[in-house]
């Protein structure tokens, strides 16, 4: 269901808004955005990760509510972060597969913040093409991992790197962008490029002294690898880190599919993948920490209780599941990410520490940052308030969401899915293949269920919610009333915006 302007406006009131905010004399509550890099939906201690060291996200969720099915449709960077600049499905943004954000959409987060009355600023990681376009930010202080997409563009993470130990390698810790081995980082922590975010975070937090509200997104780049945390937190997680899970229906992952680093299938040594989900975990855990320095700067502000907070990452990792490495899969490592929401006191009257079950996803995120902005919208976008969606205690909800991602890393990675959170139906489009899993009973999707007389039924139903969902698309995804075969790339949907 779409979010229109005058839904915007009203999902949140003037009067509770004002409750939430009137230490500052405003109508309108400061937005915290928080958000990481490749952070899977159960590494977190509050999804019954036992070895995560989280506290400060639980803390989070404890205070507010937890998304349980929360997911990013279209599981890489790029297609991830134009939704959450947009608030749009993949067909309606425009990216079905990992390709560049557009220039500019029709809505932008950033710019409607701005038009709201916001300042608003960004520190860490956008990627956006080209680089320093900001999409309406007032202030953007990047960290673009090793990007740098033309001849003239250097980080300001970088910069500032060069300036504090000119005579250092920010990629002395030798492990790449994609690769799939852990290893502790090998320069002073002060200069890891999750404590500089940090840093600039809690610094913009303590010297804030403008009139209007601010908007402010925080963006880790971990903890997508590298897998690099600190030693200390290598070492925290020497005795206990959940082994992988591989399903039957994955023994045709066993083989890798490269003798480099950056794989995406292929089983590896034990030793390997323990050091991999190791430094994995211990990546999350510095985040986590280096989040409540932010919370805490927050609270000496006494800016806490009016500030709407959200946490969510892009997309997750498989990290050795399946026998499989990076994203951009339908499986849960990959699509399931973290979703949490603290509202300010006085936002709405629901009980705090919630853990919603309703199906959500990114598109979510700006539906919720725009309700609370009191933005006035060109066209209506897809996603909702989560807020809205406690407040009102799930009712009027969507029923399911739909996932998708173009041909990534070779032709038979390409899909199209859909869950409820309970349920998932994944379509391969590159042989017609079907998967179906019960997340209820087999979480960790060790049995497909497509092939079980005993859930034909199920099966049907999920096809045809499909092919309704597919259709309007055309022949290229359903063709004599059955989804169609797609053995070539559709990178963008005839709606992203072309320069």
């Amino acid at each position: 269901m779409e979010m229109t302007r005058r839904q915007l406006a009203q999902a949140l009131g003037a009067a509770s808004l004002a409750r939430g905010a009137a230490g500052r004399g405003t109508s309108k509550p400061n937005v915290l955005f928080l958000m990481a890099d490749q952070h899977r939906g159960d590494c977190l201690r509050a999804d019954g990760n036992r070895a995560a060291i989280t506290p400060n996200l639980d803390r989070l969720g404890n205070e507010g509510a937890r998304f349980r099915c929360a997911y990013s449709s279209t599981p890489t960077c790029t297609p991830a972060r134009a939704c959450l600049l947009t608030g749009m499905s993949p067909w309606n943004h425009g990216m079905l597969g990992y390709g560049r954000v557009a220039q500019k959409y029709p809505v932008e987060l950033p710019r409607m913040m701005k038009e709201a009355g916001y300042f608003t600023a960004a520190v860490g990681k956008l990627h956006y093409t080209p680089q320093r376009n900001y999409h309406g930010y007032d202030l953007a202080l990047l960290d673009e991992s090793g990007r740098s997409e033309s001849i003239d563009f250097r980080s300001d993470y970088r910069a500032w790197f060069h300036t504090e130990a000119p005579n250092l390698n920010p990629d002395a810790t030798g492990v790449g962008w994609n690769d799939y081995k852990g290893k502790a980082y090998v320069l002073p922590e002060r200069l890891h490029p999750t404590r500089w975010t940090a840093d600039v975070a809690t610094h913009f937090l303590e010297s804030y002294q403008r009139p209007e509200p601010f908007f402010l997104k925080v963006s880790f780049a971990r903890p997508h690898s590298p897998y690099d945390p600190p030693q200390r937190w290598m070492d925290r997680f020497r005795e206990s880190v959940p082994e992988p899970r591989v399903a039957p229906w994955a023994e045709r992952y066993v083989e890798r599919n490269s003798a480099r680093d950056d794989i995406w299938h292929g089983r590896v040594s034990e030793a390997e993948t323990r050091m991999a989900r190791q430094a994995y975990h211990g990546s999350v855990g510095f985040v986590d920490e280096q989040i409540g320095r932010i919370l805490e700067a927050l609270e000496k502000r006494g800016l806490l209780e009016e500030t709407l907070i959200i946490y969510t990452s892009d997309h997750g990792d498989m990290t050795g599941d399946h026998n499989l490495w990076r994203k951009s899969y339908a499986y849960e490592a990959s699509a399931r990410v973290p979703m949490i929401v603290r509202w300010p006191k006085g936002m709405i009257g629901a009980r705090r520490g919630q853990v919603r079950m309703e199906p959500t996803e990114l598109r979510d995120i700006p539906g919720t940052i725009l309700a609370a902005g009191g933005a006035q919208l060109p066209v209506p976008i897809d996603g909702r308030s989560l807020v809205e969606c406690v407040a009102n205690d799930g009712k009027g909800w969507r029923e399911w969401i739909d996932l998708e991602h173009d041909v990534c890393y070779d032709k038979a990675n390409h899909w199209s899915a859909l869950t409820n959170g309970r349920e998932k139906y994944i379509y391969h489009a590159r042989d017609g293949e079907e998967m179906l899993f019960d997340l209820t009973s087999d979480p960790q999707e060790m049995k497909n269920l497509a092939g079980d007389s005993a859930h034909a039924a199920r099966l049907r139903e999920w096809r045809g919610r499909m092919l309704r969902h597919l259709e309007p698309r055309g022949d290229a995804f359903v063709k004599g009333g059955n989804l169609a075969l797609r053995p070539e790339s559709t990178l963008y949907s005839p709606r992203y915006p072309r320069a």
